[in-house]
């Protein structure tokens, strides 16, 4: 049997996680509804959905961030590859929405 202390220090670890969760879940939310914005910009003036300048930039910005936080900047790169791979995504079927092309380069 658990130790109800134990126990107790569990429950309140896993409810701070999904407090944490919850609000990555918003803030991630609100970071497409950005992007969202931006692939509709890139689309009326035609220009591609992709930036590789800027996703460079940003990627070494989040490997110092994620430095200074003490999360392995390797882990943060990948999380932050998947999402511009996901925006990029909207970007093209937004561009296609509005008779771009759908050319990344």
């Amino acid at each position: 049997m658990v130790d109800p202390e134990v126990k107790a220090r569990l429950a309140s670890y896993r409810q701070s996680i999904d407090n944490i969760d919850a609000a990555l879940v918003h803030m991630l939310a609100e970071r497409f509804r950005c992007t969202k914005e931006v692939g509709i910009l890139k689309a009326q003036f035609e220009l591609p959905p992709a930036d590789p300048a800027r996703e460079e930039y940003q990627i070494e910005r989040l490997r110092h961030l994620a430095k200074d936080a003490r999360l392995d900047p390797d882990f943060a790169e990948k999380f932050l590859n998947f999402v511009i791979k996901e925006v990029i995504r909207h970007h093209e079927a937004i561009a296609a929405e509005h008779g771009g092309a759908k050319e990344t380069a």
